[in-house]
């Protein structure tokens, strides 16, 4: 791996950029930051670091560019949209340059843009992510990438510098995304039944504590049902991951899947749960409260 010394930029200090964007200082990389709430740009940079008036200046002043939003649609603003202080960075950057996409989006989208900003002259990467906001923070989380030689060769440090586990999948865009979609698949399904397991056990009058309790040292656990079931016992569904992510990423599932004609039957139930908790009205909230969608449960409030 190259250990020379970088110029990265970070687009998106969210739950997971912000802690990825913390472990590339922490590893010594001179980092530039942009994000569309100026103030938390700012905030970040008191601990080192240059937070970026606008995306073309990030782009032109960085070797590496990684963008972490939420989905295709801004990532085609990172690399071609407008900001409200100029251009995307992608006719800004240098020629090879490398641009990493660590969103999870559609397979095809991945593989089309890799050939869009190589004729610009431009590397990339695709690589989603995963392992939550506290992984990313402490420089634990998982990418799941695929790329062409030359742009491994440039970045494949920084990459490590953000996650333990870096999986090489191969050797052009798009193997990285089917593995986060699949990722995202069992993530989906897990939530929906962990609230739906829960949901149960208040109806028929189980102490919550005790049920939780129970379920994450029995068979029947998971990383899913013991971190998000957590977020129902507190109260509390301030949004790490929110409902309308899912409602997105089972949505990219689902589309994978109908291309070659291959049935889906728990992505589509799970699916419809996350939609209609989002069409209830709990879009924004954490992606637990899919369990608010089950009549005639008493949940726990937050105190």
């Amino acid at each position: 791996m190259q250990n020379t010394k970088l110029k990265v930029g970070l687009v998106g200090l969210g739950a997971m950029g912000s802690g990825m964007a913390a472990s590339l200082r922490r590893a010594g990389h001179d980092l530039y930051v942009f994000d569309v709430r100026h103030e938390v740009a700012q905030a970040f940079v008191r601990d080192g670091g240059v937070a970026c008036p606008s995306l073309a200046e990030l782009g032109a002043a960085c070797d590496v560019v990684v963008s972490v939003v939420v989905n295709a649609a801004q990532t085609e603003e990172v690399l071609f949209g407008k900001d409200a202080n100029g251009t995307g960075c992608a006719g800004a950057m240098k020629p090879s340059s490398v641009f990493v996409m660590c969103s999870t989006v559609d397979p095809n989208w991945s593989v089309a843009l890799e050939a869009r900003l190589e004729r610009l002259g431009l590397l990339y990467v695709d690589a989603p992510i995963s392992g939550g906001a506290a992984k990313a923070a402490s420089g634990e989380m998982t990418m799941m990438t695929a790329a062409k030689p030359e742009a491994y060769a440039k970045c494949e440090a920084l990459l490590h510098a953000m996650a333990a586990k870096v999986y090489k999948l191969g050797d052009s865009a798009g193997a990285g995304s089917k593995v986060k979609i699949i990722n995202q698949l069992l993530a989906g399904v897990h939530i929906a039944a962990a609230a739906e397991a829960m949901a149960l056990g208040l109806r028929e009058g189980v102490a919550p504590d005790a049920l939780y309790e129970v379920i994450t040292h029995s068979a029947g656990n998971s990383w899913m049902f013991e971190n998000r079931m957590a977020h129902v016992l507190a109260g509390d569904y301030t949004p790490l991951s929110a409902v309308d992510i899912f409602v997105k990423d089972l949505g990219l599932v689902l589309d994978m899947a109908r291309a070659s004609k291959f049935p889906l039957p728990l992505s589509s139930t799970a699916h419809q749960m996350f939609m209609q908790a989002s069409t209830a009205g709990f879009a924004r909230e954490d992606d637990s409260a899919v369990i608010k969608i089950f009549p005639g449960i008493e949940l726990p409030q937050k105190s």
